[in-house]
């Protein structure tokens, strides 16, 4: 669905990782939630609306990437080699809905479409050799059509 880039961590959280790690007592582990409080907030967030205006953004993102040069992305054309596929338009419908509902609001926002889009969208569009050799990545295309499509 994602693909978060996490960097490396601090070294003083590196030693606490390595302490835990080395220990030969495996430490307890303490329930959170429940498996049927996941499932309530589950359906909760599937209940965050999503206006059409919201569903036709994130289609005019998806199809960006697929069709540049129909939503004035020519110059991106010959540097995408596949655009982003249909499981791109669920997983960034279902991303915006649970950042709306972190955000405790009950509907989908563009902010929301836009705070998931990168991590939904950067493993999803392929670029060319063209875009390798210009040292251009899909994040760089996915920022530009983020920064070109229309807000509703």
């Amino acid at each position: 669905m994602l693909k978060i880039k996490i960097d490396y961590p601090r070294r003083d959280d590196e030693v606490k990782i390595m302490r835990a790690y080395s220990q030969t007592e495996v430490p307890g582990v303490n329930a959170v939630v429940t498996p049927d409080e996941i499932h309530r907030i589950r359906r909760m967030v599937e209940g965050i609306y999503v206006d059409p205006k919201i569903e036709t953004y994130v289609l005019d993102m998806v199809f960006a990437t697929r069709q540049p040069d129909a939503h004035k992305l020519q110059d991106l054309k010959p540097l995408i080699q596949y655009g982003a596929s249909p499981r791109a338009s669920i997983y960034l419908l279902k991303a915006a809905r649970a950042h709306a509902f972190l955000r405790r609001r009950g509907y989908v926002v563009p902010e929301d479409i836009r705070a998931v889009g990168l991590d939904v969208l950067r493993h999803r569009v392929t670029v060319t050799y063209e875009a390798e050799a210009e040292n251009i990545t899909s994040e760089d295309i996915v920022n530009k059509i983020f920064n070109t499509v229309e807000v509703p």
